[in-house]
């Protein structure tokens, strides 16, 4: 008998205390791996190292912002099929529309629900078939 393989999850955030307490999130669920990153060109390297299936990624970050990462991943025919989840305190409207114009395939503003955030990791899980 096979294990399913777990989805690769990777949280890139500037803020140690984030990273904590979305690994402690993520790692309460099973069937999901946790790596992080903590700022874009670091982001980059790990999805190249481990090609995560899902990203969750802060906007404001040092060097490369979220926006512009998620912009490269997307036009990368390698990792344009990691799901992406943009995280941010960045809560306008025009944050959102700058989101999706770089492709991001979901949005959730600081400070947010960890049962929110669960179920989106879930529904992507389900949409890979993982």
């Amino acid at each position: 008998m096979t294990q399913a393989l777990n989805t690769k999850v990777l949280v890139a955030d500037d803020e140690d205390s984030l990273r904590v307490l979305l690994r402690a999130v993520i790692n309460s669920e099973d069937g999901f791996d946790f790596s992080e990153a903590v700022d874009g060109d670091d982001v980059l390297e790990k999805v190249h190292e481990n090609k995560p299936e899902i990203l969750i990624l802060d906007v404001m970050m040092p060097g490369k912002t979220g926006f512009e990462v998620c912009e490269i991943l997307k036009q990368d025919p390698d990792f344009k099929d990691i799901e992406i989840v943009i995280l941010t305190a960045k809560g306008q409207e025009s944050d959102q529309e700058w989101a999706k114009s770089c492709g991001a395939d979901y949005f959730l503003r600081k400070p947010f629900s960890p049962l929110e955030l669960i179920d989106i990791l879930k529904s992507i899980k389900t949409k890979i078939g993982k």
